[in-house]
């Protein structure tokens, strides 16, 4: 990848790892037994918030720093699809005032797809390591 393409793929890396950092973070810090809860309440089995909520706060420290890129782009595009499905796709694209629209997980799903099959190595941890051996 050229110099700018890899400046561009580590920009969006690092802002798609703050961005579920946090929200991996609000759903601990909120009480993740009230975000299994809401998931029960639509439906999906109550576990899954812990699942959900672990890769996001996990995976978007690991975006970070560059370790796991492909893999962790990998499963949070899965929960954006799971996401949109579940919850907002009926919302509508801007949504219904009560519940967002997907907009914005589409537009997260586009970076984390790009991450997947194009990866970032730019100032990324797995790429030092490897690098050195």
């Amino acid at each position: 990848m050229s110099g700018k393409n890899e400046a561009g793929a580590l920009i969006l890396r690092v802002t798609l790892g703050i961005i579920f950092f946090v929200h991996g973070l609000v759903k601990f810090q909120g009480g993740i037994g009230n975000t299994a809860g809401w998931f029960d309440s639509i439906g999906l089995p109550g576990f899954l918030a812990y699942i959900v909520a672990t890769v996001e706060l996990v995976g978007g420290i690991a975006l970070i720093l560059g370790i796991g890129t492909k893999v962790v782009s990998a499963l949070l595009a899965l929960i954006l699809i799971g996401a949109t499905l579940k919850v907002k796709l009926a919302a509508g694209f801007l949504g219904n005032g009560q519940v967002a629209g997907y907009e914005f997980d589409l537009a997260l799903l586009a970076i984390a797809v790009y991450l997947v099959l194009n990866g970032s190595k730019l100032f990324s941890a797995a790429h030092f390591i490897r690098k050195d051996q």
